[in-house]
């Protein structure tokens, strides 16, 4: 699964710098699959599909931090728990029931976006 941001985030932004997929936005902001991974240009998803990923994404949320799911690996491959829960000062980094995948599919994400 992925993790996900609730609105009582105070906005502090503690948990942006930890994410090592580049995957949580302060709300508002465009987002960009580019964005701290390898790649660029054109590129096949792993869900299939034919993407840009230099290409502005709609926010997710716009008063508050968000995390695209689709760059969420919870950490796994690089750190032992979601380093944005772990700083969160409101515990608002919580399990997205909504994006559930297995420890495979998110070291698999992780090797898409990295290697």
């Amino acid at each position: 699964m992925a993790i996900k941001i609730t609105d009582e985030c105070i906005n502090c932004g503690a948990c942006e710098p930890e994410c090592p997929n580049n995957a949580i936005y302060e709300g508002g902001n465009e987002w960009r699959f580019a964005d701290g991974t390898i790649l660029k240009g054109d590129f096949t998803s792993l869900k299939g599909e034919g993407m840009n990923a230099d290409e502005a994404q709609v926010p997710v949320a716009m008063d508050v931090y968000y995390i695209v799911s689709d760059k969420c690996t919870e950490c796994v491959g690089f750190h032992d728990e979601p380093q944005c829960a772990a700083v969160c000062p409101v515990d608002c980094c919580i399990d997205d029931e909504n994006h559930r995948e297995s420890n495979e599919a998110l070291l698999a994400k992780k090797a898409f976006m990295h290697l």
